[in-house]
């Protein structure tokens, strides 16, 4: 019975590849270009997706305050990626020397996740009017079939096969924007949150050597 389901189920993804073939070619060479947007815009996403988790989102997203603070205080407590940054920066004794370290970190760790959300709403607005593009040109193909047919059977293939086009393609390009558009909020979002962590985490690490340097400066 098993094998039978799977014979089934094997059945059932062959004929929707080729329904989704069919509606593929049928959309013309304009298909191509909203796939390689697509291939562009959501591997681009999963991408930044990956970086911020590996750079510690889900901590800072649910860290308190509290546990910040002990961290930048005990070193032993630090894990992860958050803690492998506290290592570095805590590292500087000089309040000049951490704020070029923090500085690096907005540039090297930050910064490169806005250009490529830049690149990922580039793709957003483009995938709509490549759809577009294809709507244009498949209602070229069928007045161009209207004006040089006679009206037979031929020719009213060509005119099903411009409109079919010009629809197809309209609609790929709305099906690869609007969850891009979705997707690509929701990881600025996640990259403002995670910006904004990194800039308390300047305040807080400083206001801890400020204290510790004129702790030392009083005792001295």
């Amino acid at each position: 019975m098993q094998h039978i389901g799977g014979i089934e189920a094997l059945g059932s993804l062959q004929a929707i590849w080729d329904q989704a073939y069919a509606i593929w070619i049928a959309g013309g060479w304009g298909m191509a270009a909203i796939a390689i947007n697509a291939l562009v815009l959501f591997g681009l996403g999963m991408h930044i997706q990956l970086r911020l988790l590996e750079k510690g989102l889900l901590r800072a997203l649910f860290m308190k305050d509290q546990q910040v603070r002990e961290w930048v205080a005990q070193p032993g407590q630090r894990k992860g990626a958050i803690g492998e940054l506290l290592d570095f920066v805590t590292g500087e004794r000089k309040l000049d020397d951490m704020g070029t370290a923090f500085a690096g970190i907005h540039a090297m760790e930050v910064a490169p996740f806005e250009r490529d959300l830049r690149v990922m709403k580039i793709c957003v607005g483009t995938a709509p009017l490549f759809g577009l593009f294809g709507t244009v040109t498949g209602m070229l193909a069928t007045f161009g079939a209207l004006a040089s047919g006679s009206g037979g059977d031929q020719t009213m293939a060509q005119i099903a096969k411009g409109i079919s086009e010009a629809l197809i393609t309209t609609e790929a390009g709305l099906v690869v924007a609007l969850p891009g558009l979705f997707f690509q909020w929701m990881l600025a979002r996640q990259h403002d949150i995670y910006r904004t962590f990194v800039a308390h985490l300047e305040t807080i690490c400083t206001q801890s050597l400020y204290r510790e340097l004129r702790q030392g400066g009083a005792a001295a």
